[in-house]
Formats: C-alpha cells, structure tokens, sequence
C-alpha cells in the first residue's frame, strides 16, 4: 500500500518518532513495485504470508498487493498502533501484537526510541552494532516487555504460510528455532556485523528441510543469483561480503 502524502503527514502528526519510517516506507512507488515483483514470485493470490516484524506494515502492503492473507507479529506498541490504522479496513490482514522467539512467554525489547526499525530483542545485535562503521549514533535507551509466540503456534492458530518474512534485529536465529514444521519459502535479514546469526538460520534451515538460498542486498529487491545455490554455498557468500554491504535478506525455498 502507497499512502499519499497527506496522510503520511497525519500519521506522523500521530506518531512522530515513527516519522521517518512512515516517509520511507510508503512514499516510494518505484521500490513498492519492485517489492511485489519479488514477492509475487513466493506467494500467489489467495495464499498466506507471515510478517515477522512488520515494523510500520510496509511489507504487509506487498503482500496484500500481489494478494495474499497476512498474520503480522509486531511487538513495539507505536507500530502495532500505526498497522491498526493503516489496515483498519483490510479483513485480510491480522495483528498479533507480539514479538516471534523459540518458545512461548515474554521477552525484553530494547527500543531505539530515535531509529525504532533496529529495535531489538537481542543484546548480542546492540554490542555488535557499539562502534560498528554505519551503525554510529544508535542508541538503544529504554526496554520493554512484550509477549512472546513461536512460528510453530502461529501455524496452528493460523495455518500453514506459503511465505515467511523474518526482520528481527539480529534475532532471527532464535526465531526459527521456534519452527519444526519447513514452510515451502521464507526468507531471513543478515548484518554484515552478524555475519554468525546467518549461518546459525541458514543451519537451522537446512536441518528440517534440503532449502536453496538466494539473497537480496539492502532494499533493493532483487536477487542476487539467477538460480539459488547451496546451504553451504550461501554461508561462504555472506562471509565474503564486505562489511558495507551492510545488511540485506536471504531468501531460502524448497521443491517437492
């Protein structure tokens, strides 16, 4: 979903630590297209997707472009607000207001009340990112708790995704370790400053299922192989990345 540009303003008059997001993620109709294009190729119309952390919902809105259900996990109360609004019509998109881990409870977040996409469940991703090269002036300065599902309950409350979009903050290990049961596609964001977490997911993933890995760098929406390539493969590739790559999503997918 694109937003004009008035209520992008209005929304960031409700929420304004959220106003940069809000500016970045819905008012960019290039990179909105190149999104669906990309995401076409893992869900179909009538499927089912999984937003694991939606942050302001910009994913939701491609998912729901190339028309497929969403479950949207979103922990940090000013998000979930924000998604209720912008989707408040959309029967086809449901909020559970909760961050995804290995087992059911709760857990602390540290929010980054300046920059709230790198907030983070993971202590090890706020010291990787004290004195990183492109991560200065971050600053994590207050916590919360917040509740706390698995994937393996989403799929029983919510059915089995056709796709699985995971963006935690260097928490994405933890989350899949919460799934036993492999889910056709998914993919999972990488730091270049957690190069570790990568390979622990892409070793998780490989354990339930025989996955191929593709992967896109920053935002720009496209793949970097023309056919994915091996578990193996793809943990050497992350590691010969430079350290300004920066960031980027891996995208693991399974036949038969």
């Amino acid at each position: 979903m694109s937003l004009p540009p008035e209520q992008i303003s209005a929304l960031s008059t409700r929420w304004p630590g959220l106003r940069r997001s809000f500016e970045v993620y819905y008012g960019d109709a290039p990179r909105d297209a190149a999104m669906d294009a990309l995401y076409a190729r893992f869900v179909k119309p009538g499927g089912l997707a999984f937003d694991i952390g939606s942050h302001v919902g910009d994913r939701i809105g491609a998912f729901r472009r190339v028309g497929a259900r969403v479950v949207a996990l979103e922990p940090q109360p000013d998000c979930a607000a924000a998604i209720r609004e912008i989707y408040r019509a959309d029967e086809g998109v449901a909020l559970v207001e909760a961050a995804c881990g290995p087992e059911p409870g709760r857990l602390t977040l540290h929010v980054n009340s300046a920059n709230p996409t790198v907030t983070t469940a993971s202590t090890d991703f706020v010291k990787a990112a004290d004195g990183a090269e492109g991560w200065e002036g971050q600053v994590w300065d207050r916590a919360i708790e917040v509740p706390v599902t698995t994937l393996d309950n989403l799929i029983a409350a919510h059915g089995m995704p056709d796709f699985v979009k995971i963006d935690v903050e260097g928490f994405e290990a933890d989350v899949l370790s919460g799934l036993t049961h492999p889910v056709r596609a998914l993919s999972f964001e990488f730091t270049t400053i957690q190069r570790d977490i990568a390979g622990k997911c892409i070793a998780l993933l490989a354990a339930l299922r025989p996955y191929r890995f593709n992967i896109a760098l920053g935002e720009s929406q496209q793949l970097h192989f023309d056919e994915p390539i091996s578990a193996g493969d793809m943990a050497a590739h992350i590691l010969s990345l430079p350290h300004a790559a920066n960031s980027g999503d891996v995208y693991a997918t399974f036949r038969g």
